[in-house]
């Protein structure tokens, strides 16, 4: 829905797009959360910072749902604080190395293209991190955990995901 129409969307505005949601909330809390996740998190920071070809490459199918969006900030141990994050993403000569892990994702089970937050410098003491967003594919070596048992919104998919060495081409990141 919030995809602009030049790839394939319907462009709509964040308020149609929340009442959109709102109506479908009443209905299944479930496919709205799933939906939540994968339009509004998922993709929403390739929306707003993806260059012109990630922005081509990816929004047409995103828009479809041919491929699905989940967003990767949470850990064990840091909860959203994205300052305390420890899963990493290291320059290597063409693009990076991102290992870590990452909990709670809505979206985990299934999704094609993930929204990632990383340390990209030194964890040292008492120096703020440098954290950077990557766009990152399943494909590349993403593997999640099995669904968590919920007691609301059963129906979503959240689980752990896993990061091994999974190389991400520097223009996988997302702003500066």
């Amino acid at each position: 829905m919030p995809v602009p129409q030049s790839h394939g969307g319907t462009g709509l505005s964040n308020t149609g797009y929340a009442r959109v949601v709102q109506e479908l909330a009443g209905l299944d809390a479930s496919l709205a959360v799933t939906l939540g996740a994968h339009q509004s998190i998922g993709m929403k920071g390739l929306l707003l910072f993806g260059s012109d070809e990630l922005k081509a490459a990816y929004l047409p199918r995103l828009a479809t749902g041919e491929i699905v969006a989940a967003f990767a900030l949470t850990e064990p141990g840091a909860g959203s604080d994205a300052a305390a994050i420890q899963t990493r993403a290291e320059r290597r000569d063409d693009g990076y190395v991102l290992s870590g892990s990452k909990i709670w994702i809505t979206n985990g089970g299934f999704a094609d293209l993930f929204t990632v937050f990383a340390r990209t410098s030194p964890a040292d003491e008492g120096v703020k991190p440098k954290i950077t967003a990557f766009l990152v594919e399943r494909a590349w070596g993403v593997k999640s955990g099995p669904n968590e048992h919920k007691l609301g919104i059963r129906g979503s998919s959240t689980t752990e995901l896993f990061f091994e060495s999974v190389r991400i081409p520097a223009s996988h990141v997302l702003g500066e």
